[in-house]
């Protein structure tokens, strides 16, 4: 008998230590979307990062945990989800649901969800109409990471079942071609009577009139290349620029300092221009103005969180991912001076 019991107790142990979590569902508050997890046996902050593809320090300051200490079995922690590890345009990962209210239009659900497309959701999740239906769960976005590929989706046949059916598209060839020997049947008429009449006309005005209007039309279009030139430049200093000329307004520019800089990989910002850095002493989420005094290269970037604590760190004041040191033409690859403002 208490062999029985030993047994019994082994295989729900097991059971906690693989267990993977229920379907996702996001939650929202005054840090932003979150999602519940509840801690199994031998799990830690390292664990459940690599889980949710979001560093562990961040789990620790979403939570007010301290980084140091372990967690409780059944402990109930909200695991945020950002712009590395959630996502809202694409069709793969695993799935992140939103539980619908009674007569809860589309559009309200996008935009108590980050204004997500409603092209999107009508694809998602097979939705015809603008009424999401009470009590219903609709995919809302994708949590992208590693560790749960036995849950990842990839929704296809559901965007192809809004193209038109085929037998329109049979009929409108038809159209097409039964009207093909008309337009042929006009057009040398027409393209005869053009080409005779128009030729002397164009000939005699164009030689009268092109000189003068050449050295305007030249000097009067130099200015919008030079201005495009500069919009390119501002492109290139990233996705945070708006959001900082914004903060400004409420918060202006206290600190200017030169500091020592290393960098962190991250798959973020090579596409779209969304880089980090890590800071001490700065509250994460906040904008900061990032330039290379050797290339006066100018980006910005957004604070995740502070680097306290971690030896890697030592003799640095930040750390910028690898995608804003390729921004701002960084050649080094332990450390280097940047000046930053914010």
């Amino acid at each position: 008998m208490k062999n029985l019991v030993l047994v019994f107790l082994q295989i729900f142990i097991l059971s906690l230590t693989f267990a993977q979590p229920a379907e996702l569902m996001i939650k929202s508050g005054s840090k932003g979307f979150y999602l519940d997890h509840t801690v199994t046996a031998k799990e830690g902050l390292f664990p459940i990062s690599r889980l949710y593809n979001v560093h562990p320090r961040h789990i620790a300051n979403f939570n007010n945990l301290d980084f140091n200490k372990g967690l409780a079995i059944g402990q109930l922690i909200n695991i945020p989800l950002t712009d590395t590890n959630f996502s809202q345009t694409g069709n793969k990962g695993v799935p992140v649901y939103y539980r619908t209210i009674y007569k809860e239009s589309l559009m309200g659900i996008s935009s108590k969800n980050n204004k997500v497309q409603l092209t999107d959701l009508r694809a998602w999740n097979n939705i015809l109409d603008d009424q999401a239906p009470a009590g219903a769960k609709l995919i809302i976005g994708f949590l992208i990471t590693n560790e749960m590929k036995d849950r990842v989706v990839v929704i296809t046949d559901k965007k192809k079942e809004t193209i038109a059916p085929p037998v329109e598209e049979k009929k409108k060839e038809v159209v097409e071609v039964k009207k093909e020997p008309e337009i042929k049947k006009e057009e040398p008429k027409k393209i005869e009577v053009e080409i005779k009449k128009e030729e002397p006309k164009k000939i005699e005005v164009e030689i009268k009139k092109e000189e003068p209007p050449i050295a305007k039309v030249e000097i009067k279009k130099m200015e919008p290349f030079a201005e495009k030139k500069q919009d390119n430049n501002e492109n290139e200093s990233g996705y945070f620029k708006n959001h900082f000329y914004q903060q400004i307004k409420s918060s202006p520019i206290t600190k200017e300092q030169t500091v020592t800089s290393s960098i962190f990989k991250t798959t973020s910002g090579w596409l779209d221009a969304k880089y980090y850095l890590l800071i001490n002493g700065v509250e994460p989420g906040t904008i900061v103005k990032l330039t290379n005094p050797t290339s006066n290269k100018i980006i910005f970037a957004k604070v995740l969180y502070a680097m306290e604590n971690i030896k890697q760190n030592q003799g640095l004041d930040i750390r910028i991912s690898d995608a804003a040191a390729s921004a701002l033409a960084i050649t080094e690859t332990d450390k280097f001076i940047l000046k930053i403002n914010y």
